[in-house]
């Protein structure tokens, strides 16, 4: 039991919370200091492999935290903390959902990428296969997925800053989506990979230590027993939305159900929703590609060890801010915040340590936002150039330079399209729509992934009808869901042109996925003129043999 308490102050339906000008001095503070790293990083970034990489320089811890910087997006923070204070058990699902994936992405792939990859999945998914028709469907499922995760991070910047900065209106949120795509060209076409993987390094050291604060406040707050907290939980109130009276939240917050057990449609919805987070790490061309700042396969094994390590931290912590959130903000006053459900953190600082506590938090989780949407566009880019311009259009001959420049024209036309999307995307749950990207990762890349590695009669007929199934499924039962009509949570709220009743496409685009790889592969023709690559791809999958020669064939 802790020695010691305090009383979090209660926050008000429609109260303002912290200081403005506060919010904004921290924020330039840590913008100036991020920004600092990146241009450090400038002068050391020459070369292609520069760029896309950081020239494989990077130790495991260090790419260890980096991943965990990657990996611990906005959505994990103030999403799943928001998922968890409105709906209980059912919110922890994300956390679990998201810790899991780890273990898959450890046990089948991290090793073997670093020992086949040179820059980006497609080398990967090409190096036994044929290249132009594999590296394009490898590149647009990494564009889409890229796009998804992207749009999440530029809602969740929305709400945050409008909180902080008390912005009500949409054309304000409008400007802030605007202001953090604009950072983040500037972050990735100033450092490339060495300085956003330096941002990535600083915010995961922040935000984990972030977390870890308030949970030990919280843990205070009740002198250390979670019972405790459970039970401030249960009795909070929240407003019945038919009635509009006031009623006690109840045990239901602590049972599972509370969103996923309505009905049998909601059932399968968070089978779905499990499937995606469990299978969908694997296939996140962002997360590979920090194989490939390492040197050797030891250290991506390290990599991904101290990753798990404060990722798995963190999720502990979600479940006990979020519970937090849910007995001292309570789901109303969330509900009613300008940034809505991912408004929770944020105020469940401001409840703990007041104003200041609330500033460095919500400087920390856009330190969050930034990094992350930095190493999306990073792979977005590299994937545009490398795998389509070089591998497709040009044949493997561009050179180093034009492949930079025509990666960093893609990095400002990928921040445009993400600044569009998500403006309309804002008020969305962000934990909600980094699952779709996760369930687009698992249906598109996935499949292609594994039976590169452990099939020997896979073929490109296989790989190519795998990754357009799996991606054009997964879209396609996306914008025809409630996740974007019918529904009062949906992005279009007055339009209802949905039919498909999940609204995570993972458990119908998934199977659609692995089917359409096994079923191309009997249908097509074997790749006779590669059979050899098959075995090479193997043996150094496995040893590392000739990691250090260029993988273009």
């Amino acid at each position: 039991m802790l020695a010691f308490s305090f009383d979090p102050r209660k926050i008000q339906v429609g109260e303002q919370v912290g200081s403005t000008t506060l919010n904004i001095v921290i924020f330039l503070l840590f913008i100036g200091l991020t920004m600092g790293l990146v241009i450090r990083a400038s002068r050391t970034t020459k070369k292609a492999t520069d760029f896309y990489t950081g020239g494989a320089t990077f130790t495991g811890p260090q790419n260890g935290f980096a991943i965990a910087g990657d990996y611990l997006s906005a959505a994990s923070f103030l999403g799943i903390c928001g998922a968890i204070a409105v709906q209980g058990y059912d919110g922890f699902l994300y956390s679990i959902g998201f810790l899991v994936a780890w273990l898959v992405a450890l046990l089948l792939v991290a090793e073997r990428l670093r020992n086949v990859g040179k820059f980006t999945m497609a080398d990967v998914l090409s190096f036994r296969l044929k290249q132009r028709p594999v590296r394009m469907a490898a590149a647009l499922a990494t564009l889409t997925v890229s796009l998804f995760y992207l749009i999440a991070q530029m809602a969740g910047a929305g709400g945050l800053v409008a909180l902080l900065l008390n912005i009500k209106g949409h054309t304000g949120q409008s400007i802030v989506v605007a202001v953090v795509g604009v950072l983040m060209i500037v972050y990735v076409l100033v450092g490339g990979m060495k300085g956003t993987t330096y941002v990535q390094m600083v915010k995961a050291v922040l935000l984990v230590g972030g977390a870890l604060l308030m949970t030990l406040m919280v843990l205070a707050a009740v002198k250390g027993n979670f019972s405790d907290l459970l039970q401030k939980a249960m009795d909070g109130t929240v407003t019945n939305a038919k009635t509009g009276a006031k009623e006690a939240v109840g045990e239901k917050i602590i049972e599972p159900g509370l969103k996923y057990g309505k009905t049998e449609t909601t059932k399968l919805d968070f089978l779905s929703l499990a499937l995606a987070l469990v299978l969908g790490t694997a296939g996140l061309p962002h997360v590979l590609m920090r194989f490939y700042t390492v040197p050797t396969a030891k250290e991506a094994r390290r990599s991904v060890t101290w990753a798990i390590g404060l990722i798995g931290a963190f999720y502990i912590f979600t479940l006990v801010l979020g519970f937090g959130a849910a007995a001292y903000v309570g789901a109303d006053v969330i509900a009613k915040a300008p940034g809505g459900v991912n408004s929770a953190a944020p105020l469940l600082a401001f409840s703990l340590g007041g104003t200041i506590l609330m500033a460095v938090i919500s400087a920390v989780a856009f330190a969050t936002i930034l990094a992350v949407v930095a190493g999306l566009a990073i792979t977005a880019s590299a994937s545009l150039a490398h795998d389509i311009y070089n591998g497709v259009i040009k044949r493997g001959k561009a050179s180093e330079e034009s492949q930079v420049r025509v990666s960093r024209i893609t990095v400002v036309v990928i921040g445009i399209a993400s600044i569009i999307l998500g403006i309309g995307a804002m008020g969305q749950n962000i934990a909600f729509l980094v699952a779709l990207a996760f369930a687009v990762a698992a249906s598109a890349n996935l499949p292609t992934i594994l039976f590169s590695l452990f099939w020997r009669k896979f073929n490109t007929t296989g790989a190519v009808l795998s990754m357009y199934g799996g991606l054009i499924s997964a879209i396609v039962l996306i914008i025809f869901s409630p996740a974007v009509s019918g529904k009062p949570t949906s992005m279009f709220k007055s339009l209802d042109f949905h039919w498909f009743p999940l609204e995570n496409p993972g458990l119908i685009s998934i199977p659609i996925g692995f089917g359409l790889a096994i079923i191309g592969t009997f249908l097509g023709k074997p790749d006779a003129d590669l059979t050899d690559k098959a075995v090479e791809m193997e043996v150094r999958s496995l040893t590392g043999v000739g990691v250090e020669k260029a993988i273009d064939h």
